[in-house]
C-alpha cells in the first residue's frame, strides 16, 4: 500500500514538474486605473492573464467556463498576511455543481489570454499596498492541493476611497509662485488639488498643475495666433490667458467653483490619462450636477491638465 501511495505521489510530482517546465503564466493590470476598497462592480481590478507554452511539445490544459475553477488570486499584505476569498468564490466552490470546461491546445510559443476581476476572487477592505500573484490550475480547481502554476508577482496599491469630505481637507497652502513647485503626485491628486485650489481662490496653486499653453490652444482662433506669434508675444498671450481665466472672461467651465466634488475614475498610461470628476454647483434652490473629464499628460515626472470636457447631468 505504501509503495502504491509513493508511486502516486511521484506521478503527481512528475506531472506538476512537467507543467511547471512547459507553462508560463504571466499577469499584468488591464486598463490600469486608481484602485479603491469599493465593490467589484464600482471599482474593478482587471488583471490580464496569459498562459504560454514554453515547452517543445503541444501543451494541453483545461479551462473552466467559470474562471473561478481555473485560477486564484493570492493577495498578501506587507506583513505577508493573505487576504480572504470573497463570499462569492467560497459559495461557488462549496456547492455541488457541474463544471463546464474546454480543453485548450497550445503549440510551442503560442499563448492564450483572458481577463478577470481580482475583486471577484479576493476581499479587499482596506487601503494599503499589497502584493498579488495569479495561481493557475491546468487541470481545474479541486482543492488547494490541486496542481498549480504561479505567475509573476505584482504590486497593488489600494487608495482610500475618494469622497467630497476627503477632498475638501486636502492641504493647499497659499504659497507664492517663487517657491511653489509642482510635485510628482498622481493624476487624481493633481485634479483634486486643482479643484480645491479653485474653491479657495488660490490661483498660484490652481495654475500649478495646468499646462496653460495647451489649454490656451484649445480654442482654434487662439491656436492660430499663438503659433504665429513670437516668443515674447507668446509669453504675453499666456499671461493674458491666466488673467482672463481669473476674471472668468473665458473658459467659464474650468474656473467654475463647485460646492463639492468627487473623483470617480482615473485611467492612465505612462504618459497620458484621464480623471473623471462629478461636481455639484449650488444655486438658490437647487444643485447643478456636472461630470468633468480632465485630460492629463506627464512631462518630466509631473502630471498636468492640458484639456477637459464637461457633461451636464441635470439638477438635484
Amino acid at each position: 500500500m505504501k509503495r502504491i501511495l509513493a508511486v502516486i505521489i511521484a506521478g503527481f510530482a512528475l506531472f506538476a514538474q512537467s507543467y511547471a517546465q512547459d507553462i508560463e503564466v504571466t499577469a499584468q493590470f488591464y486598463n490600469k486605473t486608481m484602485y479603491y476598497p469599493s465593490s467589484a462592480e464600482d471599482n474593478p481590478v482587471y488583471v490580464h492573464v496569459t498562459v504560454a507554452n514554453k515547452g517543445p511539445e503541444t501543451l494541453r490544459f483545461k479551462l473552466a467556463d467559470d474562471r473561478m475553477f481555473s485560477m486564484d488570486f493570492k493577495v498578501l499584505t506587507v506583513k505577508n498576511k493573505e487576504l480572504p476569498a470573497t463570499d462569492k468564490l467560497i459559495r461557488k466552490r462549496t456547492m455541488q455543481q457541474t463544471i463546464y470546461f474546454r480543453e485548450i491546445s497550445l503549440e510551442t510559443g503560442e499563448e492564450y489570454s483572458f481577463t478577470e476581476n481580482l475583486k471577484d476572487f479576493v476581499q479587499i477592505d482596506d487601503p494599503a499596498v499589497y502584493y498579488m500573484e495569479v495561481t493557475f490550475y491546468p487541470e481545474l480547481y479541486k482543492s488547494r492541493l490541486s496542481n498549480a502554476i504561479t505567475s509573476n508577482r505584482m504590486t497593488l496599491e489600494v487608495r482610500p476611497s475618494p469622497n467630497a469630505a476627503a477632498s475638501s481637507i486636502i492641504p493647499v497652502a497659499p504659497i507664492s509662485t517663487e517657491i511653489l513647485q509642482p510635485e510628482a503626485i498622481s493624476p487624481d491628486k493633481v485634479v483634486e488639488q486643482t479643484i480645491v485650489a479653485r474653491q479657495r481662490s488660490l490661483w498660484d496653486q490652481y495654475f500649478l498643475y495646468m499646462d496653460l499653453e495647451e489649454m490656451l490652444m484649445r480654442d482654434p482662433v487662439r491656436n492660430r495666433k499663438y503659433r504665429s506669434a513670437s516668443a515674447i508675444e507668446r509669453d504675453k498671450m499666456r499671461e493674458n490667458y491666466k488673467a482672463d481665466l481669473q476674471q472668468s472672461r473665458i473658459d467659464g467651465d474650468i474656473v467654475a467653483i463647485p460646492e463639492r466634488f468627487t473623483i470617480d475614475k482615473t485611467v492612465y498610461t505612462q504618459t497620458e490619462g484621464t480623471v473623471t470628476s462629478t461636481q455639484w454647483f449650488k444655486y438658490d434652490n437647487f444643485y447643478e450636477k456636472k461630470r468633468y473629464t480632465y485630460h492629463v499628460r506627464q512631462r518630466d515626472g509631473v502630471w498636468k491638465i492640458f484639456d477637459y470636457t464637461v457633461e451636464n447631468l441635470g439638477t438635484e
